[in-house]
């Protein structure tokens, strides 16, 4: 008992254990209130953003633009392709103060600096010259002096001029020692210039997110084109400089694919030359398309559209006539006519006549034809078979088939038309097709003359493109393919996507129908008014057709108050006519004038040429020349002629043998 009560005075008057025992304390406090102040940090604390922003270093979302694909022909040669150029600037004060504060070597480093600054001054006189190399060699100098840290060399420098620009004195050490500053973008090139333009597209600058920047097959396809963006993150360092951000995500760029299309650049030359200079020289002529088509396929081999300048008359590819101009085709129109009465059996033969009747169709309101008078007095009868109406493209004739044979069922007629694909939009490989227009038998404005004028070719709104896929059916013996621009999407030479043919109608008639059709459109250019392409170098099946514009607001059919007419006239077939590989339209139309532009003029002059010069490139069709013709001396001098001229020639040789 006494020596517990001795154990606790000694502890009661002993000042070491006392003070631990307060230090404890105090500690196990100081715990409690930093372990509060983290928890209150974590969850409550805000700290001043001005802090923040002053001790953080920032860190900028930057796009990675994929390479973007390109656009190939049929063969695989480039139409459109994506390359990078750049705009190289100069730091004149690299290592300047450097070589100032070292008082042993800092002239003579800075001598041999300039030396090498003289030295790339000759380099880029050489491989730029844009400027002398002592003009050059001025610009560093006075940056150097001035203590400029941006000084323009050159932009849009190309990547072999860049190639060689790095091999230069002071461009070919870092940054940090040669200056050399260089900012890469990429732009779009058409290694064919203006051939196909509209067809192919453009890529406008899109840094102001403007939408719709690209047209023809760069718009349609720019989601494979393009490829998919990456991401990544900047941070600032030291000098204001940006790298990239190791703590923040990285997102790779997907390169973009190419797109192989159906065109032949070398027929794509072919059409666009023949249609030049046709319209050269005929400046009443405001524009044209021509198309060239695959019939088995429906594959688009050439697709022309040339618009005159009003300022500088030059032509040029603007707008796709194509696909986005909607007209009155005309006689070509009578062809719809022909097959639909052969179809429902109206017309047994083509040699089957009907009364003349001096053109006039009574109480009918379709105007009278005075060919038919013509016709004849120069004929001494009174009866014309249909093929002679079609050879001379009587619109008597066509408009009498349409009222005689549908006056009391037009729909049907008219049904025909649509089951043709003469009265919708289909899908197409560009944006831009508008919707043909039929009449409604339904709309007020119907009248008999509504069907007589329908027979041949008013009253009825079509584009070039649903015209040729028509008369394409007919030489395809009844199958009407789609129209198509792209084969395949691919990704390093592999086929990612196979597109190709379609159909749109099996059967828009039978082979009887088509073979009938097809002997009436080779008499046309025989004996009628497409005679110009007798003599081609292979023969042509086909139609003309010519037709006006309405003029002024509202419209007025079809004169001004000069006299003066809007034309459109059109030439559309196929060749060789007796075994069709390719179907052709060409349509023109003019400015308001007193003279005469009919489908047998320049369309059809057009599409000879464009035979023609494809017959040199294709000897093959030696075997269906012109029954009536010859082959005249090849006056192209080109290597790819003198092959085919010399294959033709053999050819020729061993049939005679």
């Amino acid at each position: 008992m006494a020596q517990d009560n001795e154990k606790k005075t000694r502890k009661k008057t002993d000042p070491v254990g006392r003070g631990l025992y307060r230090l404890y304390v105090l500690f196990l406090i100081g715990s409690i209130l930093l372990v509060g102040r983290l928890v209150s940090i974590q969850l409550f604390y805000q700290p001043d953003p001005k802090i923040v922003h002053a001790l953080t270093p920032t860190s900028v979302k930057k796009t990675i633009d994929p390479a973007r694909g390109a656009i190939l022909s049929d063969d695989g040669r480039l139409l459109a392709m994506s390359l990078p150029i750049y705009d190289i600037k100069m730091d004149c004060t690299v290592m300047k103060e450097a070589y100032a504060r070292d008082k042993v070597r800092g002239d003579s480093l800075e001598a041999a600096w300039m030396e090498k600054a003289r030295a790339l001054s000759a380099g880029l006189a050489s491989i730029l010259k844009e400027k002398t190399a002592d003009e050059y060699f001025n610009l560093i100098k006075k940056g150097r002096e001035l203590d400029r840290k941006y000084v323009r060399i050159a932009s849009g420098v190309e990547r072999r001029e860049y190639n060689r620009l790095i091999q230069l004195p002071l461009f070919n050490e870092d940054k940090f020692h040669g200056g050399m500053i260089v900012n890469k973008e990429s732009i779009r090139k058409y290694p064919y210039g203006k051939l196909a333009r509209r067809t192919i597209g453009f890529v406008r600058n899109n840094k102001s997110n403007v939408e719709n920047t690209h047209v023809g097959i760069e718009g349609k396809f720019d989601y494979v084109l393009h490829g998919k963006d990456g991401v990544e993150f900047l941070r600032e360092i030291d000098n204001k400089e940006r790298v990239i951000d190791s703590d923040s995500s990285f997102v790779r760029a997907e390169d973009g694919m190419d797109v192989r299309t159906t065109i032949n650049i070398d027929f794509q030359d072919i059409a666009d030359k023949a249609l030049r200079e046709q319209m050269e020289g005929q400046a009443e002529v405001e524009g044209g398309c021509v198309v060239l088509m695959e019939v088995a396929t429906g594959a688009i081999k050439a697709m022309v559209n040339l618009t005159r300048d009003s300022v500088t008359t030059q032509l040029e590819e603007v707008q796709n006539f194509a696909i986005g101009r909607r007209y009155e085709p005309g006689s070509v129109f009578k062809t719809v006519t022909l097959v639909s009465v052969l179809s429902d059996g109206y017309v047994k033969t083509l040699d089957q006549t009907l009364p003349t009747n001096h053109g006039v169709i009574p109480r009918s309101g379709v105007r009278p034809d005075n060919h038919i008078v013509d016709w004849e007095r120069n004929h001494n009868t009174k009866e014309i078979s249909v093929l002679d109406g079609f050879k001379i493209s009587s619109n008597y004739v066509f408009a009498k088939l349409a009222i005689d044979n549908y006056g009391r069922k037009p729909q049907r007629f008219i049904d025909n038309a649509y089951m043709y694909k003469l009265g919708e939009a289909f899908d197409f490989d560009i944006d831009g097709l508008r919707t043909p227009v039929l009449p409604s038998t339904k709309s007020p404005g119907w009248a008999m003359s509504v069907l007589g004028n329908m027979g041949f070719g008013y009253a009825t709104m079509e584009t070039p493109l649903h015209i040729l896929t028509f008369y394409n059916a007919i030489a395809n013996k009844g199958k009407m393919m789609k129209p198509y621009l792209v084969e395949s999407i691919e990704k390093y030479g592999s086929v990612v996507e196979k597109r190709g043919p379609s159909i749109l109608n099996g059967s828009i008639c039978t082979k009887a129908v088509a073979d009938t059709v097809t002997r009436a459109l080779a008499a046309v250019t025989e004996e009628g008014t497409a005679r110009r392409l007798k003599n081609a170098k292979c023969t042509i099946a086909g139609k003309t057709g010519t037709s006006f514009g309405t003029i002024g607001s509202p419209a007025t059919p079809y004169k001004d108050k000069y006299g003066r007419q809007l034309y459109q006239a059109t030439f559309v077939g196929f060749f060789p006519a007796e075994t069709p590989k390719y179907s052709i339209i060409c349509m023109i139309f003019t400015r308001p004038t007193h003279n005469s532009f009919q489908g047998g003029g320049i369309p059809a002059m057009t599409v000879k040429s464009v035979v023609d010069e494809m017959y040199v490139l294709d000897p093959q069709w030696g075997d269906v020349l012109h029954k009536t013709g010859t082959i005249p001396v090849m006056r192209d001098t080109t290597q790819k002629a003198k092959r085919a001229n010399h294959e033709t020639g053999r050819h020729h040789t061993k049939q005679r043998s």
